[in-house]
Formats: structure tokens, C-alpha cells, sequence
């Protein structure tokens, strides 16, 4: 099957690189100059600048052109896929779209497969997540990630097709679990990055990934997830990876703000509205989010890391 990726930031282009080991992939990217750059060039020199890119990888700011293929991989933020497939959803009805964003949608609450879903209706959507980073990817590092698709049939066919050298997928139905790990570890790793830079140390650290993840199972149960999901690549795998390291943009936005450091306002940092939108839900239906509730305050300026920490450790105590 023929492959496009919409969206040439790091991720897509990685992504990109790695399948056109396999066969000829077109790179849809919004500006034309940067799309005539990189196929002049070869390179992705604005966001991975030290990966050559294939032959097999055409370039294109058409997005008529690169939604031609059978399988569309949406490697776009999450705040903007909405948009992004309205204007295009008269090519891309009859299409295999998956997504490749993470986040909750903060105007509708919505992780990417129910957006592709109530947005190109008649289009088969998919979702691909997991633990990686772009220039693992890109540099043919081993990567393990989770390809949802509530058809299995189709999901099958994706994993056959979009499985490379170096990415291994693994397969689920549950698409609701795999979105909302994607979704959730992003807030977490926005915390452990605060609680790092404030200098609270290892120990708080992982104390904040654990009651991090219960509240990330907690909401996921309630949203109808399977309960094994959140404890697979899509859930404990990326929150583990995403909280660790500084290749995180959430952590490295979080270790901002605990070390009161200016932050790139260019860089897109998922976890922000996926923790106002946590936020909205859980004070709607009156659910026990304490971190995702916190990370919000001190992601818009309404408390600092060290107000938020004191008042985590001074809520009323309770059993594991």
C-alpha cells in the first residue's frame, strides 16, 4: 500500500525516514519553501537536522498530492487536527488515516481517533503511539510502539505495513486506552520535570509517576479503556520514557518552571491543554485528579511548583 505522512515536524519525518526502507513514502509539508528546501537538500535542517533523507521520500507542500496514498499518517499536533482534516476531508474520506498526536482536544475533550472519527466519518481510523523519539527513529534505533485500530482486520493489515527495520508494533482494539496513555503521560512528565527542577529530588520523582499513572488507570477505567492497555507500551512504556529523559519536550517545559526558566514559546508542548482539558472533565464529572489538576495550575501561571508540591504532600491520607 502507498504511504504518505501529513506533517513534517521531527516525529513525521522520522517516521518518514524509517518507511522508506520499505518503499517510496511522500512527506506533505505546509510551507512551500520548506518543502522545496528539503527536497532540494535532503534534509529536514529546521527540525531534524542531522538525518539525511532517503531517495525513496518525495517532498511535497501539495496536500492534494499526498493525500493520494491509501494509508495517511496525521503527524500533526493535537490541537490542530481538527482543522487540518477539514480543510482536506473531501480527499481524505476513503482513506486509512492514522494518527500519530497525543493529547486530549480541548475544546471537545476528545482524544485523535474519536477526532478523525466525527470529523472524515467515512474514513478508517487508526492511531499509532508508544515510547520514542523522533531522532531514535530516524537514526534506526529500535522502537516498540502501539498501533490501535478498533478494526482488527484492518489493524492487522497496518501493523503489516507500517512495521520497519527498526519499528516494532504491537496491536490493540482498544483505542480509548491507547489514546488516553498518550494523552496522560504527557501531563505526568510535565510534573516530573517541575518536581526535578524545583530540586525535589529522585524519590519525589517517582513518587509522582506512580500516583501519576494510578490517576492515569483512574480516568482511563472511567472513559470505558481496557484496564491492560494503560500497563502496555501506550501507557506505562511512554510514561516511563517521557518522564526520564530531557529529549521530552512536557519534561523539559516542566523542568522550566520548576528551575524558573524561560521556555521556547515555539515548541509545541502537548501535555499543557491536555491538562486544562483533564482538568475541565474532572471537576465536570467530580473525579479525583489531583496531578493532572495541579499541572494545569502551575502550567498557566496560577501557582508555582513549590505551592503545588506542598499542596499534594498536605492532602488527607489515604490507602494505596
Amino acid at each position: 500500500m502507498s504511504v504518505s505522512v501529513l506533517g513534517s515536524g521531527a516525529f513525521g519525518t522520522a517516521l518518514a525516514i524509517s518507511l522508506a526502507g520499505k518503499g517510496p513514502v511522500t512527506l506533505w509539508a505546509r510551507d512551500p519553501d520548506q518543502a522545496q528546501m528539503m527536497q532540494n537538500h535532503r534534509v529536514n535542517s529546521a527540525r531534524l537536522p542531522n538525518a539525511p533523507l532517503p531517495k525513496a521520500i518525495t517532498i511535497t507542500s501539495d496536500a492534494d498530492l499526498a493525500s493520494e496514498s491509501e494509508i495517511i499518517l496525521l503527524s500533526v499536533p493535537m490541537q490542530k487536527l481538527r482543522s487540518a482534516l477539514c480543510a482536506h476531508s473531501a480527499t481524505l474520506r476513503d482513506k486509512t488515516l492514522v494518527a500519530c498526536c497525543k493529547g486530549i482536544e480541548l475544546t471537545s475533550g476528545l482524544g485523535p481517533v474519536s477526532v478523525i472519527r466525527e470529523t472524515v466519518p467515512e474514513a478508517r481510523a487508526a492511531l499509532l503511539t508508544g515510547p520514542s523519539f523522533a531522532d531514535d527513529i530516524a537514526r534506526g534505533l529500535p522502537t516498540a510502539l502501539t498501533l490501535a485500530c478498533a478494526d482488527d482486520a484492518i489493524g492487522r493489515d497496518l501493523q503489516h505495513e507500517l512495521s520497519t527495520a527498526n519499528l516494532r508494533l504491537y496491536r490493540t482494539t482498544d483505542t480509548v486506552g491507547a489514546e488516553l496513555g498518550g494523552a496522560l503521560k504527557n501531563v505526568m512528565a510535565i510534573g516530573c520535570g517541575a518536581c526535578i527542577g524545583e530540586g525535589m529530588g529522585e524519590s519525589a520523582r517517582a513518587a509522582l509517576m506512580t500516583r501519576g499513572f494510578a490517576e492515569m488507570q483512574r480516568f482511563a477505567l472511567m472513559r470505558g479503556a481496557r484496564p491492560d492497555t494503560l500497563m502496555g507500551l501506550s501507557g506505562m512504556g511512554d510514561l516511563v520514557l517521557t518522564c526520564c529523559s530531557e529529549l521530552s519536550r512536557n519534561y523539559r517545559f516542566g523542568l522550566s518552571l520548576g528551575r524558573q526558566d524561560e521556555f521556547d514559546a515555539n515548541t509545541t508542548v502537548e501535555g499543557v491543554a491536555t491538562a486544562k482539558a483533564l482538568a475541565k472533565i474532572a471537576k465536570a464529572e467530580d473525579l479525583d485528579m489531583p496531578i493532572s489538576t495541579i499541572v494545569s495550575e502551575i502550567s498557566t501561571g496560577k501557582c508555582s511548583v513549590g505551592e503545588a508540591m506542598r499542596w499534594l504532600l498536605n492532602r488527607p491520607l489515604k490507602e494505596e
